[in-house]
């Protein structure tokens, strides 16, 4: 009930999760759960998790994307975690726990960051882009802290220490040896045969062997369950069977890692929140604004313009949910304290709390904090400087670009916006009016006299963005007509909804024309081609839709 109602709201589901348990856990009143037999349960998330990380880092990926995402990713990393743990080593902790606070810190949630940029449709733009591989990156530079972390629990002095770390290394060395040879050897003809057997049902007990195999192989040497999984998913990701095993391993990761999230907010006790409330407070904002400032500083180093820098920046500040996994193996591993490990949980929630509004209003809050060059003029003048358009364009992306060869190409003066600045210079480059700017800005939309155009084509990816671009237009200027590009029946009905006069499914338009040319080879009259296409359009694709709708029943 609780996920039911959290997906209703687009609250992250990891919250949610965390909430069933607090619920369920010792600290608070009501069922409670047996805490260390589900501790177990929940561990093996983690290992799924680690496995699918591996499957997408084979070594050739790792290698390929050694240069950026590989360099600012193990660069946050370090960097962050390097600042809070100096932070928190002058204001007194112990090394090793501002070391492993540190580390903490470092992560994001790449779960939170992949679900909003989808929900505001930035998912394709640089920064988006950008952030969201750094963050999935984070999770395989933490994985040399899930063998550091319980190295530091055992260790006594540094003498111990140094020993412990390189027995620890060689061991994860070894490792690494046994789980790469061992899938070389054996694990690939081992997937031909059981593949030739055509079986699924088998097929998916041959990947769960597989994981749970490179998990005790890793544990029998001292290191954790994860580190094998992270490395046989490492060396499967070269094999032809990566996508199938993906497919097959996502079942039993979602659940068991929902466990794991429940196991850690059975962590959780609120009773303590009284006495630590403004500790949490502090180490949020350690977190966000250490993160806010290392992230921007290596972006705009990395060659990225300041907006975007800022921009990443503010996606990369949110709490991560790998952090809450080195906060239990810390806590397990005795590295740190109860009470300093419940100032750091309730720190990373409140970041995530606060890291969900820093996403959803990434652009306003970049936009304040970089100032325009004064050498460049402001779009209000840029965009008067040009004649009044017949068209505005909202999008120039592959169909946007078409749209405007073909305006120009019959002489209609047109303007083009758009919200990735390499699609501007492209657009310049082309010879066509493409401007930065979000068409959905009433600001915009005034500059560009849009109540003067004959008509307005949205051709954005994004359903999220195109609805609101839709909606605002309809608002500022409901005499221009508008013309939507869509990307199925679904998201066609809602921009009709939303005020366009037409929206044209992407999907639907090609089927259309795909059995169009099908009828013309069967010798089927064109003109009765055409009627019988013109009929379905201005019924709305209803014949398609009722088609569909009973495809789906069966």
């Amino acid at each position: 009930m609780v996920m039911i109602a959290f997906q209703r709201l687009h609250i992250p589901s990891s919250l949610g999760y965390l909430l069933v348990g607090l619920i369920l856990g010792p600290h608070t009143a009501g069922p409670t759960v047996n805490v260390p037999e589900f501790k177990v349960l929940a561990e093996f998330g983690v290992v799924f998790l680690l496995f699918s990380i591996g499957l997408n880092y084979s070594l050739p990926q790792l290698h390929a994307m050694r240069h950026q995402i590989l360099g600012l990713g193990t660069a946050q990393v370090a960097l962050t975690t390097s600042a809070v743990a100096a932070l928190l080593w002058l204001a007194g902790l112990s090394p090793t726990q501002a070391f492993v606070i540190g580390t903490v810190f470092a992560q994001s949630s790449s779960t939170i960051i992949a679900r909003q940029l989808a929900e505001q449709g930035e998912d394709t733009t640089p920064h988006g882009r950008l952030g969201l591989a750094i963050s999935v990156f984070q999770d395989v530079t933490a994985v040399p802290f899930l063998i550091l972390i319980p190295v530091l629990g055992a260790a006594t002095g540094m003498n111990a220490l140094a020993g412990e770390l390189g027995w620890a290394l060689a061991k994860a060395v070894l490792a690494f040896a046994l789980v790469f040879y061992a899938v070389r050897w054996a694990m690939r003809p081992l997937f031909r045969l059981v593949a030739e057997r055509r079986s699924a049902e088998l097929f998916t007990l041959t990947v769960l062997l597989v994981v749970l195999a490179a998990a005790w192989t890793t544990n029998s040497l001292g290191l954790s369950l994860a580190f094998g999984a992270f490395l046989a998913g490492m060396m499967l990701g070269e094999t032809e069977f990566r996508h199938q095993v993906e497919s097959s391993i996502r079942p039993f990761r979602d659940v068991l890692l929902g466990l794991f999230f429940v196991g850690i907010g059975m962590l959780i006790d609120p009773s303590t929140l009284p006495r630590i409330w403004h500790w949490a407070l502090l180490g949020a904002l350690l977190l966000l604004s250490s993160k806010i400032v290392v992230v921007t500083l290596i972006v705009r180093h990395s060659g990225m313009d300041t907006l975007g820098a800022w921009r990443t920046a503010l996606l990369l500040a949110v709490g991560g949910e790998f952090g809450f996994a080195l906060l239990a193996i810390a806590l397990e591993s005795s590295v740190i304290e109860p009470e300093v490990g419940q100032i750091v949980l309730t720190a990373v929630l409140f970041s995530m709390i606060a890291g969900v509004l820093l996403i959803r209003y990434n652009q306003a809050i970049a936009a304040r904090l970089t100032r325009p060059p004064a050498e460049t003029p402001p779009l209000a003048d840029r965009v008067a400087s040009l004649p009044v358009p017949q068209v505005l364009i909202g999008g120039y992306g592959r169909v946007g670009h078409t749209i405007a060869v073909l305006l120009k190409s019959s002489d209609v003066d047109f303007v083009a916006f758009d919200t990735d600045p390499k699609r501007v210079d492209q657009g310049q480059a082309d010879g066509h009016a493409v401007l930065y700017g979000d068409i959905a800005d009433a600001e915009l939309l005034a500059a560009a006299r849009a109540e003067r155009a004959s008509l307005a084509i949205i051709t954005v990816d994004s359903h999220a963005v195109a609805l609101r671009t839709v909606a605002a237009l309809r608002q500022h200027c409901p005499q221009v007509p508008v013309i939507a590009r869509a990307r199925d029946l679904q998201a066609s009905s809602a921009l009709i909804e939303a005020g366009a006069i037409h929206a044209y499914p992407e999907a639907i338009e090609s089927s259309l024309r795909l059995g169009a040319t099908a009828l013309r080879m069967l010798r089927i009259p064109t003109v009765d081609i055409d009627q019988m296409l013109q009929d379905i359009r201005e019924m709305d694709y209803q014949p398609v839709i009722e088609t569909h709708v009973k495809e789906d029943a069966k």
